[in-house]
């Protein structure tokens, strides 16, 4: 065996159906499979057989490093991310480092977002144009964040908020609702998609004014709706305006 390949797979929100069949099928033809430890554990029951090698979280590098370091020996190997690869996944960081393993080959298996996912649970609230930003400030300062959301808020678009808050950062959906209210009525529909694709999936629709009281964690899609935002028989939708061609 001298594949030398390695796969970067979305594995979707969380649940086996859905994800799609080509990132099955990149998992089934791997022999090693890398990834945070959350998410290897979403794929390793219906993978049996695989070598499984997980890190924590901030070990990015390291992570994109070994699988590397195993496709280099001359195994089929896949990194395994939540959602998208290109999403606030590794795909980006995997091809940044690509150049220093030039005999690896490297493909990119788009996955189902969690944008994507949860507005299905909700309704149809991504139907005209829409920014998603991350509230998570690791990477990227809180000053720029509010930029985007300034922004996005003026613009009108509707906005998904990934990583709303965490023990660190409990009061971020709030801050952003204040942020965001500079633009919007606190009437604005919102909604909540929690735990998507996975055991305990919930949704909440509220106002504006209301998500910024509300309780999220990590594994919330937060959603703040456009002037056109509507509820429609409990369902959160954003019209894209055909019904007035």
């Amino acid at each position: 065996m001298d594949e030398k390949r390695l796969y970067v797979v979305g594995i979707g929100p969380g649940d086996y159906e859905q994800m799609t069949m080509k990132a099955a099928g990149a998992l089934n033809r791997s022999r090693i499979v890398v990834g945070y430890t959350v998410y290897v554990d979403l794929v390793r029951e219906h993978f049996p057989g695989k070598e499984y090698l997980t890190t924590p979280m901030t070990k990015e590098v390291d992570r994109c490093r070994t699988a590397f370091q195993k496709a280099r020996e001359g195994n089929t190997v896949s990194v395994v991310c939540s959602g998208d690869p290109g999403i606030y996944g590794m795909a980006g960081l995997v091809l940044e480092l690509a150049g220093e393993y030039p005999e690896v080959s490297v493909e990119v298996i788009p996955g189902v977002t969690a944008a994507c996912a949860g507005a299905a649970v909700l309704g149809a609230p991504l139907c005209h144009d829409f920014a998603v930003i991350s509230l998570s400030d690791r990477l990227t300062s809180k000053d720029l964040i509010e930029k985007r959301l300034e922004c996005a808020a003026m613009s009108d678009m509707v906005i998904c908020l990934y990583n709303p808050s965490s023990r660190q950062r409990a009061d971020y959906v709030g801050w952003a609702c204040r942020v965001v209210s500079r633009y919007r009525r606190p009437d604005t529909s919102c909604g909540l998609a929690r735990q998507i694709g996975r055991q305990g999936q919930s949704v909440e629709i509220m106002t504006l004014k209301e998500l910024e009281e509300a309780r999220t964690d990590m594994f919330t899609t937060v959603y703040i709706g456009s002037s056109g935002t509507r509820v429609l028989d409990e369902r959160l939708v954003t019209p894209r305006g055909y019904r007035h061609v």
